[in-house]
């Protein structure tokens, strides 16, 4: 049975880089310094909790459902996957608040609440 790739040093909890990789079929060896995926270099938390926002297609209610957390226990353990593999968890918090505010604005535009100008408007101040 193969074990897990860790992708934290167990001595110092620095990253991992891989040095060497083999075929066992072929025997074909290849060494250098490889960049591992940035999944490879997450706890067993991380990659647990992520296997179920991803199960769960990223409904964060069904994730509460499935884990027996609330709702910002799953945002907390989102953002924190983020960070750990590299993003700013606020940027991506920021991101999705921009979609969602374009969307608002495009809504109340096709329902005829504001004009055109005003979208326009709105739409230059989202960012």
């Amino acid at each position: 049975m193969r074990k897990p790739v860790p992708g934290l040093c167990p001595i110092c909890g620095d990253r991992l880089f891989v040095t060497k990789l083999h075929c066992h079929r072929c025997a074909t060896s290849i060494e250098g310094n490889f960049e591992p995926c940035r999944f490879c270099s997450l706890s067993p938390e991380h990659k647990a909790f992520l296997e179920v926002f991803v199960k769960c297609r990223g409904n964060i209610k069904e994730v509460e459902k499935e884990l027996g957390i609330s709702y910002p226990t799953v945002r907390n353990r989102l953002d924190s996957a983020l960070e750990a593999m590299g993003f700013r968890a606020d940027e991506a918090a920021t991101q999705a608040d921009t979609s969602v505010r374009r969307k608002e604005v495009l809504d109340a535009l096709s329902r005829g609440e504001i004009t055109a100008d005003d979208a326009v408007k709105l739409l230059r101040t989202v960012r």
